[in-house]
């Protein structure tokens, strides 16, 4: 199917969305599912689109949204099923906060709100979870808690491999921006299951899934029959020494 090409952004002052910079330098490398980068900035748009009044998004509304539901279609996946999925996944990155409220006299027992993790979103959220801001419902009681921090690279390291020593300090920190750190903490699953703790095997593998690509794998894929591959195919000699 040929691309449809963009007319481009007319002439003349257009109404614009801010997003902070950070989510582009912290947040966007680390994000490999598109559907999720889809759905956080879409709910920027939204909450920014609609000002002060109730600076939030609700479940329903990203659901009877068209632009966001054709976009989470592309792939053939069912939108509401990767909507699902975005939500909790921002959630538990810390990018967007959930709210539960119940509404008895609703059809559905409870609704759900999002807020973005920002200064006036996180003190408009308190508000919410306090009974203080309308949302069509009481707040249930259960606030969600803050979610747990991630490793960094660095962390990995030094649980993994051992004390850090000073010349891997910038090799880590290019790997951290070059790979997903989703790619960064399975490649060290890996080096861990082979009992082959070092930063070349783990570099291997980073390279060799940037290189030849990895959404052709198979989930549950037997790491240990994948890590046998790096021992044995091209970067073996590599690897040893």
């Amino acid at each position: 199917m040929p691309i449809e090409r963009f007319r481009g952004f007319p002439a003349g002052r257009l109404r614009a969305t801010a997003v902070p910079d950070l989510f582009f330098s912290e947040l966007l490398p680390r994000i490999a599912d598109p559907a999720e980068i889809r759905v956080v900035l879409h709910v920027f748009w939204r909450v920014q689109a609609r000002g002060r009044a109730v600076a939030a998004v609700s479940l329903g509304e990203l659901r009877q949204d068209p632009p966001l539901v054709a976009g989470l279609g592309l792939k053939g996946e069912e939108p509401a099923l990767a909507l699902g999925r975005a939500l909790d996944s921002a959630v538990g990155r810390g990018v967007l906060l959930r709210l539960k409220v119940a509404r008895p006299d609703s059809d559905s027992a409870t609704a759900e709100w999002f807020f973005l993790n920002t200064e006036s979103g996180r003190a408009l959220f308190e508000r919410a979870a306090n009974g203080e801001l309308d949302l069509g419902g009481a707040p249930l009681p259960e606030v969600p808690a803050a979610p747990a921090e991630r490793p960094n690279i660095f962390t990995l390291y030094e649980r993994n491999i051992g004390l850090l020593q000073p010349l891997l300090v910038e090799e880590l920190e290019e790997a951290e921006k070059l790979y997903p750190m989703e790619w960064v903490e399975e490649a060290f699953k890996i080096a861990v299951e082979q009992n082959v703790r070092r930063w070349r095997y783990i570099r291997a593998i980073l390279e060799r899934w940037r290189d030849e690509g990895k959404e052709d794998e198979q989930p549950g894929r037997d790491h240990a029959e994948d890590g046998r591959h790096y021992l044995t195919g091209k970067y073996a000699d590599y690897i040893k020494h």
